[in-house]
């Protein structure tokens, strides 16, 4: 199940890490798009800067979920034992974000709610169902 946590943790990584770079990348696209609208007509500048907010408002959004993504492949990857938690919490938000969150949250809850990934999240100097050391390295 090492293997499973391992991959569950690289797929959290990259959908953090696409969220907040396409966040990041929108946003400064929106600012730019919004300056230059502006500097054709000035009198769009109430539409535009309402536009902006909403623009920045949704995008911080989207980065601002992705983030905890990142922090649950940190965990993953470490075996934290917090990480088990969050991932199964992470899990139950992804199912909404259709269609390649939605098949992460699957495969999260399959990885995550098996007896023998459970055993490699117990606090450190735990015991394994098998009675050996956490997990090997």
């Amino acid at each position: 199940m090492q293997t499973h946590v391992k991959v569950l943790a690289w797929l959290n990584v990259v959908l953090g890490g696409m969220g907040v770079v396409f966040a990041l990348g929108a946003m400064a696209s929106a600012q730019w798009l919004a300056q230059v609208l502006h500097d054709v007509n000035a009198e769009f500048e109430v539409p535009l800067a309402l536009i902006q907010v909403v623009v920045t408002v949704i995008l911080g959004t989207i980065m601002v979920s992705s983030l905890p993504c990142l922090i649950l492949g940190f965990g993953l990857l470490n075996f934290r034992p917090w990480a088990r938690i969050l991932g199964l919490l992470l899990c139950a938000l992804l199912l909404l974000n259709f269609p390649f969150g939605t098949a992460v949250a699957l495969y999260g809850f399959w990885v995550l709610l098996k007896p023998e990934t459970e055993a490699l999240f117990q606090p450190a100097g735990a015991t394994n169902y098998a009675g050996g050391s956490r997990h090997p390295h």
